[in-house]
């Protein structure tokens, strides 16, 4: 299955500096109720080194989600 959409066992601030420090793009990313964060890029190309970067950290299975939450896309620029 080819997805942008993963979740990641880090906070959302480590996400952010990896994703800065690869030039990977944020489509959005949401904290997980039960820790970690929800990464989507808006490419595939960005998702697949995203995965590359985060791979030890990827939380394999489902996970829970927060209800919709609004997000400001201007912070992940």
């Amino acid at each position: 299955m080819i997805t942008r959409a993963m979740n990641l066992a880090l906070p959302e601030q480590e996400v952010l500096n990896g994703c800065k420090k690869k030039a990977i793009r944020i489509s959005s990313m949401e904290p997980l109720m039960s820790g970690g964060t929800h990464l989507v890029c808006i490419t595939i190309e960005d998702a697949d080194e995203a995965r590359r970067v985060f791979g030890k950290s990827l939380i394999d299975g489902p996970v829970r989600r927060f209800a919709f939450q609004r997000n400001d896309q201007s912070r992940y620029r």
